[in-house]
């Protein structure tokens, strides 16, 4: 099981780390949209029971167990093109994605 960062997305949460030393990114899914879930990342300093912490490229990433089985081997970058900039997933279990890109469904 894991869940990796580019270089990219590293540096982007480094940023946001910047001031918190004990925190990590939470990424979770949330059932939502068209085609059933959605990526759900915030900072969090709080590892709760049952959650994985996975280390890439320096930073914790956080899964709750519920999650980890739809992202479980997701790759996640940082791109920008023009004004518009975000993380982006490639994740192995998603089977199909809604036509505005904001969810998907394994």
């Amino acid at each position: 099981m894991s869940i990796t960062l580019s270089e990219n997305a590293a540096r982007r949460v480094h940023r946001f780390l910047a001031d918190r030393s004990d925190a990590g990114l939470r990424l979770a899914v949330k059932r939502t949209g068209c085609s059933g879930f959605a990526y759900v990342v915030d900072l969090d300093d709080r590892i709760g029971e049952g959650d994985r912490v996975f280390e890439s490229m320096g930073i914790k990433v956080i899964v709750d167990p519920q999650s980890l089985p739809m992202i479980d081997g997701t790759h996640i970058d940082f791109a920008q093109d023009g004004l518009n900039e975000g993380f982006t997933y490639d994740n192995p279990n998603v089977k199909n994605r809604c036509g505005c890109g904001e969810s998907f469904g394994v």
